[in-house]
C-alpha cells in the first residue's frame, strides 16, 4: 500500500518539485496551498505524514500546526526559510516531529520522510505495551504519553517522574527519592529542581494544574500518584 503524504506549501515551484520527486519514490501526494484548505482535507482523508511550510497564506504554519494537533497525531515535518533555533524550538514545541530549513535537497527530505514514517510505524507497534491510567496512556517503550489520543510533549526527566509515580500507586516519594531515582545522583536538598519539573509536568497532563488529579502533593513529605478515592 502506497504511503499518503499531505504537502502544505504555497510556493508552486517548490510544491511541484516535491510532488514529482516523492511520487517517483512511490508515495501518493496530495497538495494544499494554504492552512485552511489543509485542515479541511485532513478532516476527510487519512495521511501517513504531513509536510508543512511555516509561511502560508490565510493561516500561518504554526497556527495550522496547532489546529492539526487538536485533531490528529499524524507525523509532521516542518519546512521553513526561517532556520533559526527559535523557529525550530517553536515548531517542535507545538508538536512537529521534524524540521527542515530551506533550501534543502530532495535527498535529505526523502531521508527525513522515510525515518519519520519508520519511527511512527515502530511507535504504533509498541503501543500495545501502553499503560492506561484514566485519560492517560503511558508508552514506556517510546517514552511518550497520550492524553485522550493527543500526544503530550514531555522531556525525558518529566516522563521518568510521571512513570515513577504512576507505576507505584499510592506510594509516597520524597523529593530526595525522586531525585535519586530520576537523576541517578545524590540529592543536595535542592528542592527547586523537583518543584520546577513537577510544575511543568502538571501543566502538561492535568486538566487543572492548580487542583491536580494525577500528581498529588503530600505536604511536608513529597508526592504520590492520585487514586480514585482522592
Amino acid at each position: 500500500m502506497r504511503q499518503r503524504i499531505l504537502l502544505i506549501e504555497d510556493d508552486l515551484d517548490i510544491s511541484n518539485m516535491i510532488e514529482r520527486f516523492l511520487t517517483k519514490e512511490g508515495y501518493t501526494l496530495v497538495c494544499a496551498y494554504d492552512g485552511e484548505t489543509a485542515i479541511e482535507i485532513l478532516k476527510k482523508d487519512f495521511f501517513t505524514l504531513l509536510v508543512l511550510d511555516l509561511m502560508l497564506p490565510k493561516m500561518d504554519g504554526i497556527t495550522c500546526l496547532k489546529a492539526i494537533r487538536m485533531q490528529s497525531l499524524v507525523p509532521i515535518i516542518i519546512l521553513s526559510a526561517k532556520g533559526s533555533d527559535i523557529d525550530k524550538a517553536l515548531g517542535l514545541g507545538f508538536g512537529a516531529d521534524d524540521y527542515l530549513a530551506k533550501p534543502f535537497s530532495m535527498t535529505e527530505l526523502l531521508a527525513r520522510v522515510k525515518a519519520l514514517i519508520r519511527r511512527a510505524s515502530y511507535q504504533k507497534e509498541m503501543s500495545v505495551n501502553s499503560i492506561q491510567i484514566g485519560a492517560l496512556s503511558i508508552l514506556p517503550d517510546t517514552y511518550s504519553v497520550l492524553k485522550k489520543d493527543q500526544t503530550i510533549q514531555l522531556t525525558l526527566k518529566e516522563f521518568k517522574i510521571l512513570y515513577l509515580l504512576a507505576m507505584n500507586g499510592n506510594k509516597i516519594f520524597t523529593k530526595e527519592e525522586i531525585y535519586q531515582r530520576v537523576w541517578k545522583e545524590d540529592y543536595y536538598e535542592d528542592a527547586n529542581v523537583i518543584n520546577v519539573h513537577i510544575s511543568r509536568l502538571r501543566e502538561k497532563i492535568e486538566d487543572n494544574p492548580s487542583r491536580p488529579k494525577y500528581v498529588k502533593t503530600i505536604w511536608g513529605i513529597g508526592y504520590r500518584w492520585g487514586s480514585e478515592s482522592d
